[in-house]
């Protein structure tokens, strides 16, 4: 055997048990014992103590008397004389002796003391450390026995080791409850904020924490969903406040803020009886047409027989509550309501940031090592924490009720009271067939036992059941509808449901209409639902009254119950029985209208409005989740309403404070993100001649018309005829010179919306009303002739008014945020004879004055002067007024510090005659419509401009602008619509 296999061999042999060997033998031992000592195992009556193991290893393999692996030339290694006779007691304690080596050899274990280390390696397993379920029958008593022993001793002796856990792991609270209510002191959660806040990109608006876009693309997915299924919004974060009193003395204050030129108010017929939900802009008290606060929908409590005492909700976006919360006093005389004192101690939910310390803190009660640093709830003097249901961030001294000692009425704010979220699309209603169930009725044990839950006491009047049924066939009959868009807008349906977590399907399954249950529906009842809608009596609900929305927020079923009830459940999936006495909820259904202006896609964008009792968002929102519906945020919002082609708030809705401050706020952020880019980069707006590309001054538009006409009226008066826009737009240089401080005075009156349902249906005549294409004809007859008369006595009224239009693209192009709207010239219409795809004309490039002053700053004094000094007097603006540029720069206010590379500094100059063609308004919705097909806009235009455009344009043409977007210098046809 060479070295290398002899060092292997030892090496394997090393921990192998050594053999039972004895010394070569010599000639008297062998004449003594017959001739073979190693067989018969020593001499005479020696005993075992001859007998010892040797660990010497043969120096020779050929050595006599040893046995030598292989065959040997010369039989070498064997005993060539067989012993004579042996010994039985020597030979029996050799062997003796081997078999015990082996024994110990096959008992001991070798390494480590685990019992599992008995098995054959094949048999052993990581797993065996911990689980000891996996060893062996025979082994797991004394495995259990060892781990019990090794963790008492590990408790005792050894120091606790720090856990190698991650950062996000370390970084955890170790109180989430207590860590989510410090996290909502700020801006409120709502209900589905964890839910949003693992798929949303989150923002924070108005005082809460809301998802604005999803982290995937899903653009057209949502758009799809709107048109041909389901879209899913929680609108848990508008307001509701609750009206209480006599139905007269609600209607007369109410009537302060309202007008009826203006469309349906609160004293609408349908809307009155409670089977309907009605939308009205309010205003401050008296002030109509100006002044407005913002839109609201209001929904009436249906009249209880024999009682004049009416309730109202009012639901607001929360950037207008409290300028509605002060002119609601105003109106209803209500003075503030205290609420009570709070408990002199302070508990862990309201201050969960602070916490006394004990004085004299334990040995166990100090901090070891390894542990969590995160402050536990363990030694908390207070209550235990709760979970914050509501508004966490109002003060326990905010009043939320004002009563009148007058007038009676009682206002209350149930802000974050409700849950109210949002389905849009055909098939919302077959989601919430499929997701809600009709509340089922209680057993006769159940009503006879005294209960503390609402649903057993209402179970006991007849009456109550009665309505009850008649509220399920109705919702029975609603499952047959083929499209939510069939119903009449606003519809309301009380009902009360059972708990949809325990009819919870195992994974998603799209919900989808039924063509059975269409069949088996009767079809006079679907008509006269589809026709009339819903009879008052069934509009009613309990989710009004505040005792029982109370009882079923405090008596909601905790997930760990219902996760325990399904674990028990002999077919898994299937519904959870009997249905738990507090698993009833009373919900409200409002229809949502869609589309209800121009003639395409009529109804696009209806839905359901879900309202429910706090506390059970997540309880109704994860069910309809699994029911395939898409979720949306606040991006999407602004796209149903750019579809439907209505304003968005507070967007589209400048004279309101709400929408001066958005206005203020967007102008900001857009400034921000250009001085982002480096200006080689940038676009140059001075340039493009856009002169407030981030913001739109309507002020300033409306004031500029009025005394564009002002002073076209005069010369026509001269004249004897009509104004053409190049005139104006003359006039309008002509007035900014002899005026030149237009721009810097701030003017008291401000800028209207005109809203007169009577004056925008004969405006829409005169632009003459057509589809977005452009496809409809002429009506003769509709509006009265457009002629200079009208058109004066229509200014008289609603002069320094806007007007909502809708603009369709006629050929290519897709509208930007702040676009112009601008007037044809004559020349510009004659390029419409070419086809209906003809681009329109190009702005020429405008020189940007402010560069050199930019220059000169970043220069030094010394070129600064000598760059002076070099300027030729040929330079003159393509775009200001009839005055030098170098003398229009050095009138405004501005240094050069203030200075933007490629935007105009304030004051602004006429932003009527900023460009080669008139502007008329701006975009402040735009995008390629899905919908349509095409590039739409929505805007405001000034209505003197718009009347003298339309005065001056040929029939054929007439309603014919053009759209510019602020970084391009082409114009596109657009035609106009004011749909009403």
């Amino acid at each position: 055997m060479s070295s290398a296999k002899a060092k292997i061999r030892e090496k394997k042999m090393r921990n192998q048990p050594s053999s039972v060997q004895y010394h070569p033998p010599n000639v008297e031992s062998r004449s003594q014992n017959g001739g073979d000592t190693p067989v018969t195992g020593g001499g005479g009556d020696d005993g075992p103590s001859d007998i010892r193991p040797s660990t010497e290893r043969p120096k020779s393999p050929y050595q006599k008397g040893r046995w030598v692996s292989g065959h040997q030339k010369d039989g070498g290694g064997y005993a060539k004389e067989m012993p004579k006779y042996i010994t039985a007691g020597a030979f029996a304690r050799a062997r003796a002796a081997e078999v015990g080596v082996m024994l110990k050899a096959a008992t001991n274990v070798t390494g480590s003391c685990h019992v599992f280390g008995i098995l054959p390696r094949h048999m052993r397993r990581r797993a065996m450390s911990h689980n000891t379920k996996r060893l062996p029958c025979r082994l797991r008593d004394v495995a259990n026995r060892m781990r019990e022993k090794s963790l008492q001793c590990g408790s005792k002796k050894k120091k606790e080791q720090a856990k190698n856990k991650s950062r996000k792991a370390r970084r955890r609270h170790g109180n989430l409850l207590l860590e989510y209510n410090r996290r909502q002191r700020k801006n409120v959660w709502l209900e589905t904020h964890i839910w949003h806040a693992k798929r949303f990109h989150m923002v924070k608006k108005w005082g809460y924490c809301l998802g604005d876009r999803p982290t995937y693309k899903c653009y057209r997915p949502c758009y799809r969903a709107m048109s041909s299924h389901c879209l899913l919004q929680d609108l848990s974060y508008y307001c509701c406040i609750e009206l209480q009193g006599a139905e007269d003395k609600l209607l007369a204050s109410l009537s302060q803020m309202t007008s009826k030129e203006a469309g349906p108010t609160f004293a609408a017929a349908l809307c009155l009886s409670g089977r309907r939900q009605g939308s009205v802009v309010v205003y401050r008290a008296g002030q109509y047409p100006s002044q407005p606060l913002g839109p609201v929908t209001f929904l009436w409590r249906p009249r209880t027989q024999g009682s004049t005492h009416r309730q109202l909700w009012i639901w607001a976006h929360p950037t207008i509550k409290q300028d509605l919360l002060f002119e609601f006093q105003t109106v209803c005389q209500c003075e503030a309501v205290l609420p009570p004192a709070a408990p002199v101690v302070t508990p862990a939910e309201v201050v969960p940031t602070l916490e006394p310390e004990p004085k004299h803190k334990t040995p166990e009660a100090k901090q070891r090592t390894g542990t969590k640093r995160k402050r536990t709830v363990e030694d908390a003097s207070g209550p235990p924490a709760k979970k914050i249901l509501g508004d966490g961030t109002r003060s326990p001294t905010t009043p939320v009720t004002w009563k009148s000692s007058s007038t009676g009425i009682v206002m209350n704010d149930l802000t974050m009271e409700m849950v109210r979220y949002r389905l849009i699309g055909p098939l919302s209603h077959c989601v919430l067939a499929e997701t809600l169930e009709v509340a089922t009725d209680c057993d006769e044990m159940s009503k006879s036992l005294p209960s503390s839950f609402w649903w057993p006491e209402h179970c006991k009047d007849t009456s109550k059941m009665n309505l009850h049924q008649q509220q399920a066939d109705v919702f029975r009959i609603l499952k047959g509808v083929y499209s939510t868009g069939e119903l009449p807008p606003g519809t309301v349906l009380g009902l009360t449901v059972d708990d949809p977590r325990l009819t919870l399907p195992t994974k998603k399954v799209k919900a989808l209409s039924c063509v059975k249950q269409s069949q088996e529906v009767d079809e006079e009842k679907r008509k006269d639902l589809m026709l009339q809608g819903v009879a008052e009596h069934c509009c009613q609900s309990y989710l009004w009254e505040q005792s029982v929305r109370d009882n079923v927020t405090d008596n909601k079923i905790p997930e760990q119950t219902l996760n325990r009830m399904r674990r028990e459940v002999l077919v898994p999936g299937s519904r959870l029985s009997p249905t738990p006495l507090q698993s009833r909820v009373p919900i409200l259904l409002i229809h949502q209208p869609g589309k209800q202006v121009g003639h395409e896609m009529s109804t696009w964008g209806a839905g359901w409005d879900l309202l429910l009792p706090k506390g059970w968002g997540m309880a109704f929102w994860v069910p309809l989740v699994y029911r395939g519906v898409r979720v949306g945020g606040l991006n999407m919002s602004l796209k149903h309403s750019q579809n439907k082609g209505t304003p968005h708030f507070p967007h589209d809705y400048p004279d309101c404070p709400a929408g001066v401050h958005f206005q203020e706020e967007q102008e900001a952020e857009l400034l921000y993100k250009f001085k982002r880019r480096p200006p080689a980069k940038r676009t140059n707006y001075i340039k493009h001649g856009c002169l407030a590309p981030f913001r739109c001054p309507w002020q300033q538009l409306t004031e500029e018309w009025e005394l564009i006409l002002k002073e076209g009226g005069e010369q026509r008066k001269e004249d004897g005829q009509t104004q053409t826009t190049t005139e104006a737009a003359t006039v309008m240089e002509v007035e900014m010179t002899s005026h030149g401080d237009i721009a810097g005075r701030r003017p008291q009156s401000r800028v209207t919306v005109l809203r007169n349902i009577k004056s925008l249906r004969l405006l829409s005549g005169w632009c003459r009303p057509t589809t977005s294409k452009g496809q409809r004809p002429w009506r003769v007859g509709q509006a009265p002739p457009l002629d200079p008369s009208a058109v004066t006595s229509f200014l008289r009224a609603h002069g320094m008014g806007l007007v909502w239009v809708r603009l369709s693209l006629l050929s290519k192009g897709k509208p930007e945020l702040h676009a112009m709207v601008c007037v044809p010239t004559t020349e510009d219409l004659q390029l419409l004879k070419k086809g209906p795809g003809s681009s329109g004309p190009q702005e020429p490039p405008h020189r940007d004055h402010f560069k050199s002053r930019i220059k000169r700053k970043k220069n030094g004094p010394k070129k600064a002067a000598k760059s002076s000094s070099d300027k030729t007097d040929g330079n003159k603006s393509d775009f200001l007024s009839a005055t030098d540029p170098n003398n229009t720069t050095s009138e405004t206010p501005t240094s050069s510090s203030g200075l933007i590379f490629g935007v105009w500094p304030d004051p602004l100059p006429s932003v009527t005659s900023s460009c080669s063609r008139v502007t008329l308004g701006w975009v402040t919705q735009g995008d390629f419509s899905l919908s349509a097909g095409c590039g739409e806009a929505l805007g405001f235009v000034s209505v003197a401009g718009l009347l003298n455009t339309l005065l001056n344009q040929p029939m054929e043409h007439r309603g014919m602008l053009l759209l510019r977007n602020p970084s391009s210098l082409q114009y596109r046809f657009t035609k106009i619509n004011i749909e009403v």
